[in-house]
């Protein structure tokens, strides 16, 4: 099959990391722009910057489908690499159960019928449908439709920023009132808006020459990504009185009304609608793909591992078409932090296998190798792992209970499995 260039493979990370500055306006309703501009400065820094380091290394250490779910394996061995690819597969398809909502709920201004009831659960299935089929067709489709939508979600943005350049006073970026903070909100904002670096790897065998392309296109996409929110905050925070209840979801589409008339919030509303559909495609390519890894290894029956006419795995798209269709009754907030919770589950044992794998294979090949010893590499990833337990204390009870009940059936799931063979 084609496999997957350059310019492609920096957008498939774009939309399966962020899609653009759609739903980081909460981090300002919770914090002021202030704090929400130091947030998203500081995040990358200390979260997207060492995930991005590590599914570099990492990634090139093992340039095959499967991804982390193999890194943790070759370090921990096959149980925790079944719990591992559970946890994030799990938390993928939660993360794609959001976007047909997010969708409907840019469109059910224009088409109020989609707010509920039967139509909205018939336009999710033929949503996820159209969507799904898309995937099955191939990477290399699902990769020049990310790079088409990208460039015309984050165009609008650029033109709002020129815009609102001249409107500027420098003085409300630095309003901040530190009693006023709603802190759960910010850090599940910044944390949802900053993370998956690490689903790229799971498609490293579709890649043209890995070992080149992945650590560049990771680096391109970091800055695309935190260039893509933090242009839009400033330039939009200091160019209108900011009102911290007014920015919610959406908000900026209303800025851009008032900054640069219909044309232009028409634009942003189409661009928030089909940035959804570019997240939804690149996440089931990688949750898929993960899956096709895992049966190539042996952790899943061989049935995963069959390929299309077409080379995409067939199988892992259909069950994770199943599983977003079957979600996508939950509530928005209830959705991330379930996810977030999940996938704090796999970084935690993906900081473990990398550290580990640095200190029983030192010597072997790294075509990219992250210029810190290991008690550097150890340091550089305390500040993330803080936080991880910060982002898991910080869940509801509910959120709590529903996750770790999900990692429990991955428990009792691998044995099971490994019997049955």
């Amino acid at each position: 099959g084609i496999k997957v260039s350059m310019v492609p493979l920096v957008f498939l990370i774009f939309y399966e990391v962020s899609g653009g500055p759609f739903g980081i306006e909460d981090s300002v309703k919770a914090a002021g722009p202030l704090l929400a501009i130091v947030g998203f400065l500081l995040f990358a820094l200390i979260w997207s910057i060492p995930e991005a380091l590590i599914t570099a290394e990492m990634g090139t250490m093992f340039p095959e489908n499967g991804g982390y779910v193999v890194w943790v394996s070759s370090a921990l061995g096959s149980f925790w690499g079944f719990q591992q690819g559970w946890a994030k597969w799990l938390s993928g398809v939660i993360d794609n159960a959001l976007y047909p909502v997010l969708f409907l709920d840019y469109v059910k201004s224009s088409i109020p019928a989609l707010g509920g009831g039967l139509p909205r659960t018939f336009a999710v299935l033929i949503l996820t449908v159209a969507l799904t089929y898309m995937n099955y067709r191939g990477l290399t489709i699902v990769g020049w439709v990310a790079v088409f939508l990208g460039v015309f979600s984050l165009l609008p943005f650029f033109v709002m920023g020129l815009i609102a350049i001249p409107h500027i006073e420098p003085s409300r970026w630095f309003e901040m009132d530190l009693d006023n903070v709603n802190w759960g909100l910010y850090l599940n904002t910044l944390f949802w808006n900053l993370n998956y670096w690490d689903s790229i790897s799971t498609l490293a065998g579709e890649v043209e020459n890995p070992k080149r392309t992945l650590p560049r296109a990771l680096s391109y996409a970091l800055v695309l990504v935190v260039g893509g929110y933090l242009y839009p905050l400033i330039t939009c925070t200091a160019a209108l009185p900011v009102v911290r209840e007014s920015w919610t979801d959406g908000y900026f589409s209303d800025i851009a009304k008032i900054l640069g008339g219909f044309w232009l919030h028409s634009w942003i509303q189409a661009a928030a609608a089909l940035s959804n559909m570019g997240n939804f495609v690149t996440e089931m390519s990688s949750d898929s793909y993960q899956l096709l890894g895992m049966a190539e290894r042996g952790m899943l029956p061989e049935f995963f591992g069959k390929r299309s006419r077409y080379g995409t795995p067939l199988i892992g798209i259909l069950f994770s078409a199943f599983g977003v269709v079957l979600l996508s009754w939950m509530s928005f907030q209830e959705i991330i932090a379930a996810e977030n919770y999940l996938y704090c589950f796999g970084m935690i044992l993906e900081f473990i296998a990398f550290i580990k794998l640095r200190m029983t294979h030192p010597s072997t090949s790294r075509p990219f190798r992250i210029p810190l010893g290991t008690v550097g590499s150890v340091l550089m990833i305390i500040p993330p792992s803080i936080l991880i337990v910060v982002v898991m204390v910080l869940a509801s009870f509910k959120v709590m209970a529903v996750s770790i009940l999900a990692v429990l059936v991955g428990f009792a799931l691998q044995p099971a499995l490994v019997y049955m063979e």
